[in-house]
């Protein structure tokens, strides 16, 4: 899904590819919670946790604006959660 609007480019061997795609800024909302993450958190367990899916983990990441996945948090770890994700994902033609 979350490649559904990306263009695709065909590589010099003829292989399809997606083309990287700026997501925008996601402004902070009322509707926002804060948590603090615990051993094991990543951003796709958090993103199963709030949206039912896992594959929504880049809406976190984007929001706050972690561009270097890291695969879990220290403890303690604060990070926005956008509850109006379908809003986005409308915004973004999802």
């Amino acid at each position: 899904m979350r490649y559904k609007n990306n263009l695709i480019k065909k590589t010099i061997d003829g292989k399809e590819v997606y083309l990287p795609r700026v997501l925008p800024d996601i402004s902070e909302s009322p509707t926002d919670i804060y948590v603090a993450t615990e051993t094991g958190d990543r951003l796709d367990s958090l993103a199963y946790t709030f949206y039912k899916d896992s594959n929504l983990w880049w809406i976190i990441a984007a929001a706050n604006k972690i561009h270097n996945a890291p695969i879990g948090f220290p403890d303690g770890t604060i990070l926005r959660i956008p509850l109006a994700y379908q809003a986005i994902l409308s915004q973004l033609g999802y």
